[in-house]
């Protein structure tokens, strides 16, 4: 409005409808056009971003069962300096074939639950199981070997050694495993070949492909070797936690496509977003929280955006039992 100019530059498309009069698109270094954002749609940016067509429709089968894999008993995560509960004695399940997405404001205890789970912080109370066995004091490796995979929120400074290549980020799990090992020393033949089996799999794309330094990999390309390892290690339950944040449509499409592959052959999916368009396309069950409680259990069919950001305000309540 003062007759400033300004270039914006991102890859999230409703940001282009709302702020810019005209988009330039890049892909892979080179130019590819210039249109006017007011006659162009979202379906026609994201094809000159990703070089193909993109479906913004997410196609899910019912598959759920009534067998719960993960039980979150009671569980409560106290804050060492301010005394107050971050988690506060929450329950729920999370079943096979089911994608339960656990939605709310960032900072209302999100981060501290999947923590609290992983193995990451102590807990104060309650009780973790998988698969009905009592996994709530078993070690992070431990919890690996029972069935856990985890996506963490921050693939940098969680999931990966930035420093590390490809191939040894791809067995930062398994490296013990005796495929991988032979009295303490790594069969970096056997890591080099598991390496290229994955970046084939997952289309994981690199300059020097298995040798690759990750911290110079896009960061598409990083979370999708973090999914690579996680899913190729064939686990009960996958903790995904803002798996799409900062990622460009075609690796979001990938990545969706991806968890939801995992429902459909019966495996467990704890999925944590803030993004309201993925809680509301992926999910099977919203449980909202705030304020380190669950404050709703809603199904995504019956359920506005607007209803939902109630709840995720603490306007809104319900009762929440879970059996």
């Amino acid at each position: 409005e003062e007759g400033k100019s300004i270039v914006f530059i991102t890859h999230k498309l409703n940001e282009i409808k709302a702020a810019a009069n005209r988009c330039s698109v890049l892909r892979k270094g080179k130019y590819i056009d210039t249109v006017d954002v007011s006659v162009t749609s979202k379906e026609e940016m994201s094809e000159m971003m990703v070089g193909r067509k993109i479906s913004f429709v997410i196609n899910k089968d019912e598959c759920t069962s009534e067998e719960p894999v993960l039980k979150v008993q009671n569980l409560t995560i106290t804050n060492k300096e301010t005394k107050k509960n971050k988690v506060n004695n929450v329950s729920f399940n999370v079943n096979k074939g089911e994608i339960l997405c656990i939605a709310g404001i960032d900072g209302n205890g999100q981060s501290e639950l999947v923590q609290g789970i992983t193995g990451l912080l102590p807990l104060t109370s309650g009780k973790i199981l998988l698969n009905n066995e009592d996994v709530t004091k078993s070690s992070i490796r431990q919890k690996c070997i029972a069935g856990f995979a985890h996506i963490p929120e921050d693939r940098q400074k969680y999931g990966l050694v930035l420093d590390y290549s490809l191939k040894e980020n791809a067995v930062l799990q398994t490296y013990y495993e005796p495929k991988f090992q032979k009295n303490g020393f790594i069969k970096f033949d056997a890591v080099k070949e598991y390496a290229k089996k994955l970046i084939d799999k997952f289309d994981i794309r690199s300059s020097q492909e298995e040798d690759s330094v990750v911290r110079g990999m896009s960061g598409g390309n990083q979370q999708k070797l973090i999914v690579a390892r996680e899913i190729d290690r064939d686990p009960d339950i996958i903790i995904a936690v803002q798996p799409t944040r900062g990622l460009d449509v075609g690796a979001i499409e990938y990545i969706h496509k991806q968890l939801i592959a995992q429902r459909c052959t019966g495996k467990a999916v704890l999925l944590v977003s803030f993004d309201l368009d993925e809680v509301m396309n992926v999910s099977d069950r919203i449980l909202v929280m705030y304020e380190g409680e669950i404050v709703g259990d809603l199904n995504p069919k019956d359920v506005t955006v607007q209803e939902l950001g109630l709840y995720m305000s603490g306007t809104k309540r319900s009762v929440y039992n879970e059996a």
